[in-house]
């Protein structure tokens, strides 16, 4: 929505009122945030999302310099958006804090953050020996380019929207490949899980062991990464689009793993099922992150035939691998089937599990269990059945199940009782650690703020 000359005028003197009030009544230092936008429409989704990103930026800068704002506010209009801050501090001191923010964030040079004296003198930047900002467009000083109008307003308002686009577009691969490789971490950390790696014991695989998974995990924060970019550069293609895209990225992933590892699979599983929620989450409005069922609905739009398509014509001579058998021998679909279905166990076992016990008390590692042991009742483990077979898989859920409804928050003992019968079978849950791993990235994106 454009606005008036008069429309901007009058914001300036209610925004100059208000920070001489707020200067009379704390008698301290205020800084002035806004976003540096040309042209006549100041307000949008977009840049109130760039405006938030610095606003998080901004009093991250505060927090780790100690600093407790006396007074904060944030407004929104058709005008643009504004917070202030009143600061107890040296005025020097805010201004070099604000600078670096303004000089070294991917969308800086949009932030405009004054910082005012308690006589109400702005202090600039050559009170701290720098120069001047430069321009947007040619790099040379802003003052001149603005002074001249060397730039047109529509040259301008191009460089802005790219630059603000691209800034937010990097902020949320960063998060969502921040949270899923925390989510990886934190699933090899639950302890104790019967049969897998975890801190007390590599479980029932002699090949790797608690620091293989970390190795692992930190090797694909890249691949997350661009999973979600590549969400972001096909949402408008049809979904299956975006699948096969991922499918090449995570080959890729593959070879990045075996080589952090030495050669081990650790997490060849949550390549493809962390991947495809990152895609999807590419696809979405960063808002919608935080519905679960929409980002696995996605998910299984993206997948959908993919059973069809990878088991089409499937013979016991030609099945090559574990998974390809099981489908001849038993009709399980595995991970394949869950993306599909848009992962039902985690959506209806492991996450509403991980939320209950998190709510009654219990620490993210309690929790943990506590949904490992659900999603092992509601789906199909293909490493269980690989290494003892679909009866014995059946059963193992089963009696979950009969457990789980008499007591959902399972004991220590129990578990460490499991783990020991697990590891003497040479059984692993390796399928559902991966859906373990999905459920506290999805918990995680229910709970993140949104800058």
């Amino acid at each position: 929505m454009e606005v008036t000359l008069m429309e901007l005028l009058d914001a300036r003197e209610r925004r100059a009122a208000r920070q001489q009030a707020l200067l009379r009544r704390y008698g301290a230092a205020l800084i002035c945030f806004t976003m540096n936008i040309p042209g006549p429409e100041k307000d949008s989704p977009l840049i109130r999302r760039g405006f938030r990103l610095g606003v998080s930026l901004l009093e991250g800068q505060l927090a780790a310099a100690g600093l407790t704002p006396l007074y904060r506010e944030q407004t929104c209009e058709n005008t643009g958006c504004e917070a202030l801050y009143v600061l107890n501090c040296s005025p020097l001191a805010i201004k070099a804090m604000t600078v670096e923010l303004e000089d070294a964030a991917p969308m800086g040079r949009l932030f405009d953050m004054d910082v005012i004296r308690p006589d109400g003198r702005k202090v600039d930047r050559q009170a701290l020996g720098l120069e001047g900002r430069t321009c947007l467009i040619c790099g040379g000083p802003a003052q001149v380019c603005a002074r001249s109008r060397a730039h047109p307003v529509e040259q301008l308002w191009e460089k802005t929207w790219a630059t603000l686009t691209e800034a937010i577009r990097e902020a949320d691969e960063t998060t969502a490949a921040r949270l899923a490789c925390q989510a990886l971490l934190y699933e090899v950390a639950v302890t104790p899980k019967p049969g897998l790696v975890d801190r007390a014991n590599n479980g029932s695989h002699s090949d790797m062991d608690f620091f293989t998974f970390q190795a692992s995990a930190a090797a694909l924060w890249p691949y997350f990464a661009r999973c979600v970019r590549i969400g972001a550069d096909t949402r408008a293609l049809p979904p299956e689009e975006t699948f096969a895209r991922l499918r090449t990225a995570g080959k890729l992933a593959e070879v990045e793993m075996l080589r952090a590892t030495g050669g081990i699979n650790t997490h060849k599983g949550a390549i493809f099922s962390m991947g495809l929620v990152c895609g999807a989450l590419g696809r979405l409005e960063r808002p919608l992150w935080s519905r679960p069922e929409l980002v696995l609905e996605a998910c299984a739009a993206m997948t959908r035939g993919l059973i069809a398509r990878d088991f089409s014509g499937l013979t016991p001579e030609t099945a090559m691998t574990a998974g390809q058998r099981q489908y001849l021998q038993y009709g399980v679909t595995g991970v394949r089937g869950q993306a599909e279905a848009g992962f039902p166990a985690v959506l209806t076992a492991g996450l509403p599990r991980l939320e209950e016990a998190l709510a009654r008390g219990s620490s993210l590692n309690d929790a943990g269990c506590a949904a490992l042991l659900a999603l092992m009742a509601a789906a199909e483990d293909t490493n269980l059945i690989r290494r003892g077979g679909r009866a014995l898989q059946r059963r193992i859920a089963d009696t979950l199940t009969d457990r789980l409804r008499e007591a959902p928050f399972p004991e220590a003992a129990l578990l460490r009782e499991m783990d020991a019968a697990f590891i003497r079978r040479n059984l692993s849950p390796g399928g559902t650690a991966d859906l373990l791993a999905l459920t506290y990235l999805l918990y995680f994106l229910k709970t993140e703020p949104e800058p």
